[in-house]
């Protein structure tokens, strides 16, 4: 599952090919690089074996340092996370560079304050107690774990907030704060009811290996097992992040033709207009929505961040890149769609004449579809690119359920009868067992908790959501989840599933665009957030984290997510509003993200209109059916052919390729090529001749490196950027123009 984008807008490829249970995993016993003797790591068994060490201290996790600690950088954390929502490229807050942070402080902690030992035997002796429970003595992996997965959990991107910025800027609704909490609270706390009822399924198996995981992992227990090196670890760390810290604001700020060079835009300055919009429209990416980005190099780390220096690059996603510039231009310049009435690449949606289009007046202050008014201003109409994006993602919901039944139905299966009974083979599952379950009926009250919150936002909030609506929402989240839990599990990457959920929410909600944005975000968020929770139990069964502390964890750190994430959205809303609302934004502020939300909302509530038989985007909901059909015939293929040449039929992911062929539909498009180059070096040339500096340091530097840029990104929204007030722009100089996009490439009346 995507994430919608959720978890990065640059998507995670798999790190390698998960193999299947029945697959001999010994024979890796014997595999190394030739450089270092390093081994390579292939399948879960792998993993549990090679990668994350067994060893559990036994040492407390639940302290009151590590709650202070996780609840103090969990606020620094969602409100990152609420400004990359208002960001031309989506991207998520680092768990490596929390990690990094959190450890830094707890070890000044504990040897700054004093420890017990100090006033023993002294008249301050009466105090002891009380000083060991805010100073324990050394900072320990498991606190360092407990803090970190608040701060992370925290920072999980939520469409809830997002829905509510969406009412603020198309429906003039400002929803009220404690249904703002209760509402984010609901969605995810009944995702996590969810995974703990799944966990034979999603969390045991050495197979669940999520593998965007392992750094994280890895760097946990370099940092509290392997300590000779720790010394050069924390340098490297504080001086990559003190160099990306002052290097960011340039690109971002000073210098922003950096985050898109393009010798073909550069090289376009006298051509004709015709050429000037074409060479736009397939070479420029740097501001939003501008175009495709096809060869720009982008220097602006904040946007190409550390996902490829932690798995490896994907062919999967490179075959989804090259049919993605090739469509998307060919829908464009065919008129499919009636594409040249509008702009190349927008999530908005416009009026035949392409204006921006006049919802408010079809569906009134009663947010209800007014049948005479919407014969008056007629149907609203996708861009091309809006229209192959979500076709593609139903592409990718069919081929995903279909991968699931017919090449993972077997292994569901048995990883069911394995839990039932107790015979699971990972050795990490057996450490556990010593620890107390965190029993199933606690995930099924909070399942029950999530359901009445929910609820109660549904009879009393602003939603228009029929309650037996909001139920069949959260059925439909609840059937979604384990299929995408297995992909985004074993192959390290999601598939978004939320364009399913709009369809369903449309049926069931004919011309109500707001009733449709919350059924939406109950079903989908549900799957996002269970996600995401899941690979977070995962990583307490590496690291030996008590399952009970875990589920307190988790439920605190989504709780302070939910409060913070809305003060934030509400500062930015206010502040940016118009560029917000904007088609296109600008390199520093886009409302993508909602107008996404607002457009699927408000084209879903006219489904028979639009989606029906005769409308003009009929094959879009029927992707959902034919995107099943190769993958069927590739299971074929595969019980008789399982390798064809060199490739193994089943890597094919073919849901990953189809996410992929819509990738640049929207938003920044300049960062790909520098993403690519960042994954072949860290992932082909570090990974494979220099595996020892790579297991030692490449994680760090991964984690340093997103945690300087994001800080300063944090610095400059709110002190030039204009996330609480008035922008402050930069003198215009030849690497900040005063006009036009800023990498040259003006076409599309960009100079207007």
């Amino acid at each position: 599952m995507l994430l919608d984008r959720f978890k990065s807008r640059r998507g995670k490829p798999k790190l390698a090919r998960s193999a299947s249970p029945s697959e001999d995993t010994d024979k890796i016993d014997e595999k190394a690089s030739d450089s270092e003797n390093e081994p390579i790591i292939t399948t879960g068994s792998d993993v549990s074996k090679y990668v994350v060490d067994i060893r559990d201290d036994g040492d407390r996790a639940l302290t009151f340092r590590s709650l202070v600690l996780g609840t103090v950088f969990a606020g620094l954390g969602a409100a990152l996370c609420q400004i990359y929502r208002f960001k031309p490229v989506q991207m998520t807050v680092s768990t490596v560079f929390l990690l990094l942070l959190t450890y830094s402080v707890g070890n000044a902690w504990a040897k700054i304050l004093p420890t017990r030992v100090k006033v023993e035997g002294t008249r301050l002796s009466f105090l002891g107690s009380i000083i060991e429970i805010v100073n324990p003595g050394p900072f320990t992996l498991k606190e360092h774990v407990v803090a970190s997965l608040v701060a992370s959990t925290a920072s999980a991107q939520s469409a809830a907030v997002l829905n509510f910025a969406v009412q603020r800027l198309y429906y003039d609704t400002n929803v009220q704060a404690t249904t703002a909490v209760l509402a984010t609270f609901s969605t995810a706390c009944f995702g996590y009811g969810l995974v703990g009822l799944l966990r034979p399924l999603t969390v045991y198996p050495a197979e669940m290996v999520y593998w965007f995981n392992l750094p994280t992992v890895s760097v946990f227990q370099a940092l509290h097992f392997d300590t000779t090196a720790n010394g050069k670890r924390v340098k490297l760390f504080w001086a990559a992040f003190t160099g990306m810290f002052f290097y960011e604001v340039l690109p971002s700020y000073i210098f922003p033709l950096l985050n898109g060079f393009s010798i073909f835009c550069l090289a376009s300055q006298h051509a004709s207009k015709n050429v000037v919009d074409i060479f736009t429209n397939f070479f420029g990416g740097s501001d939003g929505n501008e175009g495709l980005g096809f060869l720009s190099i982008s220097f602006d780390w904040q946007y190409i961040g550390s996902a490829l220096l932690t798995t490896m690059p994907s062919a999967n996603s490179w075959i989804g890149y090259f049919f993605c510039y090739i469509t998307i231009m060919g829908i464009y310049y065919s008129n499919t769609w009636n594409s040249l009435s509008f702009p190349m690449l927008s999530s908005s949606i416009f009026s035949s004449n392409g204006t921006i289009y006049n919802q408010a007046a079809v569906f009134g202050t009663t947010f209800t579809l007014n049948t005479t008014a919407l014969e008056e201003v007629g149907l609203p109409a996708l861009t091309g690119s809006n229209a192959w994006s979500n076709l593609t993602q139903n592409l990718s919901i069919g081929a995903l359920i279909a991968h699931c039944i017919f090449f993972w139905g077997g292994y569901a299966k048995d990883s069911f009868k394995l839990a039932y009974h107790k015979t699971q083979t990972d050795p990490h599952y057996q450490a556990m067992q010593k620890y107390e379950e965190a029993p199933w009926w606690w995930y099924t009250i909070l399942l029950f908790l999530s359901f009445f919150a929910g609820l109660i936002v549904v009879l009393k909030g602003q939603t228009t959501l029929p309650w037996w609506s909001y139920i069949i929402a959260l059925l439909l989240g609840a059937f979604i989840t384990p299929f995408s839990t297995l992909l985004y599990a074993r192959m390290g990457n999601g598939i978004a599933t939320n364009q399913l959920m709009k369809m369903v929410a449309g049926a069931v909600n004919p011309g109500k665009p707001v009733a449709n944005l919350y059924f939406s975000m109950w079903s989908h968020d549900v799957v996002s957030t269970s996600i995401g929770l899941a690979a977070d139990l995962k990583m307490g069964q590496y690291l030996k984290i008590p399952p009970r502390t875990m589920f307190l964890t988790q439920v605190w750190g989504t709780i302070l997510g939910a409060a913070v994430n809305y003060i934030v959205m509400i500062s930015i809303v206010t502040a940016q509003r118009e560029i917000l609302l904007s088609p296109t934004g600008t390199n520093i502020w886009s409302g993508q993200a909602v107008q996404s939300l607002n457009s699927a909302a408000v084209t879903w509530s006219l489904a028979k209109q639009l989606y029906g038989r005769g409308g003009p985007y009929f094959v879009i909901p029927l992707s959902l059916l034919i995107g099943m059909v190769p993958t069927f015939i590739q299971w074929l293929i595969w019980r008789r052919w399982p390798k064809i040449g060199p490739i193994d039929v089943d890597s094919i992911n073919l849901p990953i390729i189809y996410m992929y062929s819509s990738w640049m539909s929207v938003g920044v498009n300049s960062v790909i090529t520098s993403c690519i180059i960042v994954g072949l070096v860290s992932q082909f040339w570090l990974r494979k001749y220099h595996p020892g500096w790579y297991k030692k340091y490449n994680y760090i530097l991964g984690g340093a490196l997103d945690g300087g840029a994001q800080v300063m990104i944090f610095v400059l929204s709110f002190a030039v950027f204009g996330a609480s007030g008035d922008e402050r722009r930069f003198p215009t100089w030849a690497g900040n123009p005063a006009k036009g996009n800023v990498d040259y490439c003006n076409g599309n009346g960009a100079l207007d």
